[in-house]
């Protein structure tokens, strides 16, 4: 089943206050990694009550579709050495305040960020709880697409320097939990933003060269899951 992105939209604008009661106890509290999709484990993503994020500034519109496509991105951020579970907290919250204080918008684009210690965290406001039910969060991270997309932003700047090792593991991980869980074909469905957007250079040439390479291990990961 692929879903095109051209599927009925139904809507739920979500004040961050109203729905915080509701929804804290699950993507607060919570720290199981979710579900596992017919047999793809998911990565362990740490909430954003974890890395102690904002509450957003405004509505999130919650979308009852599946999205279609993963965009890959690069945060275009400094390629730090320090790859600890605190340098990662502190990287989400520097996204977070980089688009809602100078971008403007109601909280982080991403639904999801990477570190490059490989630490998997959830991005824009109510995030998980969407890939958990199998629908959508509205992002801010590639324009024009986002009601049929997933945006993960992976921490550094990748024009030159090589990807590490924990990040792309950590990727490979997330995107076949992804596609498991929204049934996608991730020879297809795993893009880059310049794909989309063609006046950014994002994921950067090293990390965009790799996007065969993660479909392809996304694929066998898919293809030997029980």
């Amino acid at each position: 089943m692929n879903h095109s992105a051209n599927a009925p939209v139904h809507r739920r604008r979500l004040l961050a206050g109203a729905a915080a009661v509701a929804g804290g106890v699950v993507l607060g509290a919570g720290r199981a990694p979710g579900p596992a999709y017919a047999g793809v484990a998911a990565p362990r993503v740490y909430t954003r009550a974890e890395w102690e994020a904002r509450p957003p500034s405004g509505a999130i519109e919650y979308l009852d579709r599946v999205p279609d496509h993963i965009v890959v991105h690069h945060t275009a951020g400094e390629n730090t050495s320090d790859f600890s579970l605190a340098a990662a907290f502190r990287h989400s919250r520097w996204i977070q305040d980089l688009h809602m204080d100078r971008y403007g918008w109601a909280d982080a684009g991403q639904q999801l960020t990477i570190s490059r210690g490989g630490h998997v965290m959830e991005g824009r406001w109510l995030s998980l709880r969407a890939i958990w039910e199998r629908q959508h969060v509205l992002g801010a991270h590639t324009a024009g697409h986002n009601e049929h997309t997933v945006g993960i932003e992976n921490e550094g700047t990748y024009v030159t320097a090589e990807v590490p090792d924990a990040l792309f593991a950590a990727l490979v991980t997330t995107c076949a939990w992804l596609c498991a869980g929204y049934d996608l074909d991730p020879y297809t469905a795993i893009v880059g933003h310049r794909d989309y957007v063609t006046t950014t250079a994002c994921p950067g040439d090293v990390l965009y060269d790799r996007l065969p390479e993660l479909r392809r291990r996304v694929a066998s990961r898919l293809d030997g899951r029980s």
